[in-house]
């Protein structure tokens, strides 16, 4: 069967995914994914080889893109922390998500003419629109798959940095979310003050690394 031909172009602007949607969207990442109890080895395994690694970094790098805001999923380690759950706990969806970047990849070979991680910025945001809006042909997951890996790359983006993501409390810096705290003292409960960011792992300070 003949491919479709490539819709027309747009200029990234029109196309890009709203940053702004995204972190929203983070109000529903519970705080149980805040402050969970580990499920990450002392010495994370990877679950990804190179090539699946990079297709899946240059899928995060446009849910949340590197923007005046700050960083973006890739620099906060999300796709890091989906590469570590996917060898661990969450080692039984490794398959589907592996398929589902093979059903990515093939698409952009066949209708976008190159691999996913090679496209230009303004047409992977193209082809995750159409994944999500489930118009993408040939991937008969995509919009389960993109949501599963929009969800993921929100709790790297915004949970504990034990877990491999949230690297220098990126994100809780962008939501200002000051961290988990023992106590907190009188000056932080008055209204219309900002509250300094305690930087730290709810595991502990030897947890902050990455």
């Amino acid at each position: 069967m003949k491919p479709p031909e490539n819709p027309k172009e747009k200029p990234e602007d029109d196309l890009t995914i709203s940053r702004r949607t995204l972190i929203a969207s983070a109000a529903f990442v519970p705080l149980a994914a805040l402050t969970a109890s580990a499920q990450t080895p002392a010495a994370p395994a990877k679950a990804l080889d190179p090539i699946q690694r990079g297709m899946l970094e240059a899928f995060v790098d446009r849910l949340i893109p590197k923007d005046e805001l700050g960083p973006g999923a890739v620099e906060a380690g999300a796709a890091e922390y989906i590469d570590r759950c996917l060898a661990d706990y969450l080692a039984a969806e490794k398959q589907s998500i592996t398929d589902g970047l093979a059903y990515l990849d093939a698409h952009c070979v066949a209708v976008r003419g190159g691999p996913f991680a090679d496209l230009p910025a303004y047409t992977r945001d193209a082809v995750i629109t159409a994944m999500e809006a489930n118009t993408i042909t040939g991937f008969p997951t995509a919009r389960a798959f993109f949501n599963r890996v929009r969800r993921l790359t929100l709790e790297g983006m915004f949970g504990d940095p034990h877990y491999g993501g949230n690297v220098n409390f990126a994100g809780w810096d962008l939501i200002r979310y000051p961290g988990p705290r023992p106590a907190v003292a009188p000056e932080d409960q008055k209204m219309g003050v900002e509250i300094k960011p305690y930087h730290r792992s709810a595991w502990g300070a030897e947890h902050d690394g990455h």
